[in-house]
């Protein structure tokens, strides 16, 4: 598997799907939003990348990264 590669939870007609960046075809379809989103996460953290979680609306609400984050941020 590459690095890198981001991961989309998108709607998939009634059900949900993880989708890589770059590819047309979703990767897996699941049920529920949470399962989606937990494989998604699961796989985003494998390939230290990030996350992006679609609503049933097809608008992006969420982003979360597991990988290097570039920014230096001080507390």
């Amino acid at each position: 598997m590459k690095k890198n590669r981001n991961v989309f939870v998108v709607k998939h007609g009634d059900d949900w799907a993880t989708r890589t960046a770059g590819n047309q075809r979703v990767t897996k379809i699941f049920d529920t939003q949470k399962k989606a989103i937990d494989a998604g996460r699961q796989q985003a953290i494998k390939n230290h990348s990030e996350l992006t979680i679609q609503n049933r609306h097809g608008q992006f609400r969420e982003k979360n990264s597991y990988g290097s984050d570039p920014k230096n941020i001080k507390g």
